[in-house]
């Protein structure tokens, strides 16, 4: 029997105008779904105009600026319903779907659709639950003494896997996906009698657990920013921009 780790998963990634998942904006998109470990991907890329201008430390990041996106990119509103409508059909055929961080990009997709379609992530996934493999989450708790940072640039360095043309929505969508399956290979004993939706709960269970250690650092810091435990979307709702 196939592990889950060799089988047909997908993965979301976007890049944005900062990282405030209230009050930031979606510029590009892309996921990626690969039926089985090394075959060909399919890849579905949006390029969006958010209505707003783009930072320029954003710019820096992921290199699109105000004037590329508002000559080539789409308006929000049918973009996001595309893009929920796509993850809404990963999940119904059983999919599992690799989201580097998923509380940033699966909320930020959330406030979006609030925003432009007056709707809700969990709307297009009426008929069956996103099951989410988060490599960050994955890694810290199976590897949870290896010092050193855990972007996802860090991870593929550590699991040796290629990230070409890091800050592209699917370039970074792709690399999360490899590192998932090198985390499920490297932690086989530990993972394969596993299935997604059980580790779906159970990640849930460790990021709250590691929320709740960088929160305890950041107070020892004297540092007053909060950690949100939920996962793998964040739950508040405050005024947005």
């Amino acid at each position: 029997m196939t592990c889950w780790y060799e089988g047909p998963l997908a993965a979301f990634d976007t890049e944005t105008t900062g990282v405030d998942v209230e009050s930031d904006r979606i510029v590009s998109a892309a996921i990626v779904v690969q039926d089985a470990a090394g075959s060909r991907p399919r890849v579905s890329r949006w390029l969006v105009n958010p209505g707003v201008s783009v930072p320029a430390g954003a710019t820096e990041v992921h290199g699109l600026t105000d004037e590329h996106l508002q000559r080539n990119g789409r308006w929000p509103a049918p973009v996001v319903e595309e893009i929920a409508r796509l993850l809404g059909e990963q999940a119904a055929a059983g999919r599992p779907l690799v989201v580097m961080n998923a509380p940033f990009d699966l909320t930020l997709l959330d406030r979006e659709l609030r925003r432009h379609r007056a709707s809700a992530l969990g709307h297009y996934m009426e008929s069956s639950s996103l099951c989410v493999l988060d490599p960050r989450v994955l890694d810290k708790h199976l590897d949870r003494y290896r010092k050193g940072r855990r972007t996802l640039t860090d991870l593929c360095a550590h699991y040796e896997v290629e990230l070409e043309g890091a800050h592209d929505a699917a370039a970074d969508a792709q690399a999360s996906l490899d590192v998932v399956r090198a985390v499920g290979r490297r932690f086989a004993s530990r993972l394969e009698r596993l299935s997604p939706a059980e580790l779906h709960t159970l990640q849930a269970v460790w990021h709250a657990a590691q929320a709740r250690g960088l929160q305890a650092w950041f107070a020892r810091s004297g540092n007053p920013e909060t950690v949100d435990p939920a996962w793998p979307m964040r739950t508040e709702l405050r005024e947005a921009a």
